[in-house]
């Protein structure tokens, strides 16, 4: 079931890539409403179940929801100034990171198989990207240095929620991250709206914001729970499927255009990723 739930983390992430590319609303603001709207959602279902979130439970939290909101912010703001193709590219190194970190911190075992494949899915991932029409865009360092951070910032994310959900169940935990990742990313969404309040969304943008917060945010939860039974090896190279899942979507949804290049880097990718996650048994809950 951890495989199973990290698989639809990825899927449902991949989705979302798809209607944030559609919904014409800026990425900070949309994802300052979104947690906003989840900071609402999370603790109404919460409460009319009849549990109830302690000081404990928040101090948990808090680490984990401040790193995601942050990253957010960093990664949004890092699209801006460099081009897709860097921007990409560079996040499809998470799993490399995850892969030393789980080797030195964790004492995972890696199997060459898994390097291999895992190897493989990322040269596969770079043939998307730099196969794609368009796809070289305007780059820059700090651009650049902006997408390093925030690859890292999600890195510790994956670590720190991998060591929370030790003592905090998965509700509790996006409960929390909702409201607390709202404020933080709330002074970045003034900025970027450039006035005291990011403007409220339109009903029909409401709508969005609650596709997003549903399906992507949904995806969270998935990973978030997936934390305990999968490794988190396994959980960083299933990440290369994104943008696999995410360049199928978009050729299905936004009429965007696909090569001969990059189907292959897909079937690549795809291939590598099902190997990968038949090879692993599941992590027991420690």
């Amino acid at each position: 079931m951890g495989r199973l739930s990290a698989v639809g983390a990825i899927v449902l992430w991949s989705i979302g890539t798809v209607i944030i590319a559609y919904f014409d609303m800026p990425g900070i603001q949309a994802a300052f409403w979104r947690l906003t709207l989840g900071g609402v959602a999370y603790p109404v279902v919460l409460y009319v179940s009849g549990r109830r979130l302690s000081w404990r439970q928040f101090r948990l939290a808090a680490p984990a929801a401040v790193l995601f909101a942050v990253q957010l912010g960093v990664a949004f703001t890092a699209i801006k100034a460099t081009s897709v193709a860097n921007m990409t590219t560079i996040a499809a190194l998470l799993p490399a990171v995850l892969m030393v970190i789980s080797a030195i911190r964790y004492r995972e075992p890696i199997g060459m198989k898994t390097v291999l494949m895992g190897g493989i899915a990322l040269v596969g991932v770079v043939v998307i990207i730099r196969g794609a029409p368009g796809g070289d865009g305007s780059s820059s360092l700090r651009g650049d240095l902006l997408a390093v951070l925030g690859m890292l910032l999600f890195a510790t994310y994956f670590v720190v929620v991998k060591e929370v959900r030790q003592h905090l169940d998965t509700f509790s935990l996006q409960t929390l991250t909702m409201p607390i990742g709202a404020a933080v990313l709330y002074p970045m969404a003034a900025i970027e709206a450039d006035q005291l309040f990011p403007p409220l969304p339109s009903f029909s943008d409401w709508i969005w914001v609650a596709l997003i917060l549903l399906i992507p945010g949904s995806g969270h939860f998935l990973m978030n729970w997936a934390h305990l039974h999968v490794s988190l090896t396994v959980s960083g190279i299933l990440t290369l499927g994104i943008p696999v899942l995410s360049a199928i979507g978009a050729w299905l949804v936004l009429d965007q255009s696909m090569g001969a290049i990059q189907i292959g880097g897909m079937v690549v990718v795809l291939a590598a990723l099902v190997a990968i996650v038949l090879n692993h048994p599941e992590d027991p809950v420690r």
